[in-house]
């Protein structure tokens, strides 16, 4: 997926861009980029890798470098950025949070244009260059935005910083999410609401889909107002979301503890104790505690001082090794008990095949999963929430092949829940995982959790509902 942050102030603002931008490292694992502008000095800026590494120590290092009183920075799943343009809208800096599906026929219709790009990655088309490039074939910031808007398959959401302030455009569909904080002397624009509080701003409010601002050291100047639809995706409170942040005003943790409390009321298992799978699990197991009525224990703890993330490795044979050494079982707990355990998501079964493996080798007597959200059928092309290349790698599209003799038969029975075809996805799901039973969230709890209109919130990859941002252009 990835984050940002930006922010522009009347004195200089290096170390809460700094921080700023480390805040949103949960969300992204490949590069990130800070970029600086000082009337003097001029644009600033430093890309790093993030694959071997953390932001802080990439980073900190060279901060002495940047000077200036606004900046943006990024953490990235894509693309290196921040992209500095000189064009005829003047000169800036961009990055975005952004998944473009078109990315090769936009590139070759503006290079029959004779357009040219030179930020290339890997022999790759870098897509914040193009992103840039459909911004100066605007009239203006806002009319090249809204140019992005229209041409991309996707989403994508963008910060600028120009010479005259920050300029914040969240997706068209609002499919991720940009909030607005102020301090004394300062505003900032960012991906997650947690970045603000040890920073000292408060938040002021989030940017509605389409919505564009610019952001100066005194205040915000709405240069567009909000488009009509949003779909906001499912997965910032499911998986992506730090527990203390909130979108759209509501809380991470609230909405997985919630839901996990549904869950928990509704399941008739019989078990000895639950406990969540670090991190983005412990909240539903928090919740299913309280709803189920048993006692929440750390039967498994997460080893964080020098693991990164698990999808960090090039080759998923070593993101499945992270993955099994991050995760650190306690026999002591495990031994002789029925654990049920609460994780986000299942993508491809690997990871949580092997971990209950190993709860079983550690004494667990039986092993139940329950997931807070309804199973992944379809593949995301809005946000890329996990490094699958295809929907075929999802470990339900592979059940359904050898169910139906291809992966895209009866997708909506298989994705209706207590559908005969669910109900045997499920089980098989959960023989191939080695597990005692399994369970998925149904998705109207999940909503309910959340507590936005179904028709706000994106659900694609549970039941392949979306809306061609176009529509609202």
């Amino acid at each position: 997926m990835g984050g940002f942050f930006g922010t522009i102030a009347t004195k200089d603002c290096v170390n809460d861009l700094f921080y700023g931008t480390d805040y949103n490292s949960h969300l992204g694992t490949r590069r990130a980029g800070l970029v600086t502008f000082d009337p003097e000095r001029g644009f600033n800026r430093s890309i790093h890798s993030l694959e071997r590494n953390y932001f802080r120590s990439r980073f900190e290092d060279e901060l002495a470098n940047f000077v200036g009183s606004q900046g943006i920075g990024v953490i990235s799943d894509t693309d290196p950025q921040p992209i500095i343009v000189n064009s005829h809208l003047g000169r800036y800096a961009v990055v975005t949070v952004a998944k473009i599906n078109n990315l090769r026929e936009i590139a070759d219709e503006l290079l029959a244009q004779r357009m040219h790009f030179s930020e290339m990655s890997a022999n790759n088309i870098n897509q914040t260059e193009l992103v840039a490039l459909l911004i100066n074939m605007g009239t203006s910031f806002v009319d090249g935005i809204n140019r992005v808007y229209r041409r991309i398959k996707g989403s994508c959401s963008i910060l600028i910083l120009t010479e005259d302030g920050i300029i914040a455009a969240r997706d068209a569909l609002g499919r991720t999410p940009i909030v607005i904080g102020r301090k004394e002397g300062a505003m900032a624009a960012t991906s997650e609401t947690s970045a603000f509080p040890n920073l000292d701003y408060e938040t002021v409010r989030d940017l509605g889909p389409g919505e564009i601002v610019r952001l100066r050291a005194d205040g915000m100047e709405q240069l567009q107002k909000p488009l009509t639809r949003c779909q906001i995706c499912a997965f910032l409170w499911v998986y992506y979301g730090f527990p203390s942040s909130d979108y759209e005003g509501i809380n991470t943790e609230y909405v997985r503890e919630k839901n996990g409390c549904k869950l928990g009321k509704a399941d008739d298992v019989d078990a000895d104790i639950v406990c969540g799978i670090p991190d983005s699990g412990v909240g539903m197991a928090l919740g299913y505690s309280d709803g189920h009525k048993i006692p929440y224990q750390r039967a498994v703890v997460k080893y964080t001082p020098t693991w990164p993330r698990s999808f960090t490795p090039g080759s998923q044979t070593r993101r499945d090794l992270v993955a099994k050494m991050k995760l650190i079982p306690n026999p002591a707990i495990l031994r002789g008990k029925r654990i049920v355990f609460c994780d986000d998501s299942i993508v491809r079964g690997t990871q949580l095949r092997d971990n209950v493996r190993t709860f079983f080798e550690n004494g667990a007597r039986e092993v139940h999963v329950r997931i807070s959200c309804p199973p992944l059928v379809y593949g995301c092309p809005f946000i890329g929430f996990t490094s699958s290349k295809s929907d075929y790698e999802l470990i339900s599209r592979r059940v359904i092949r050898d169910f139906e003799g291809d992966d895209t038969t009866n997708l909506p029975l298989y994705a209706q829940t207590d559908s005969s075809q669910y109900k045997r996805m499920v089980d098989e799901i959960a023989r191939r995982l080695g597990l005692t039973s399994l369970k998925f969230a149904k998705l109207e709890d999940l909503i309910d959790s959340i507590g936005l209109p179904k028709e706000r919130v994106c659900t694609h990859c549970f039941d392949n509902s979306s809306f061609d941002p176009t529509e609202v252009m």
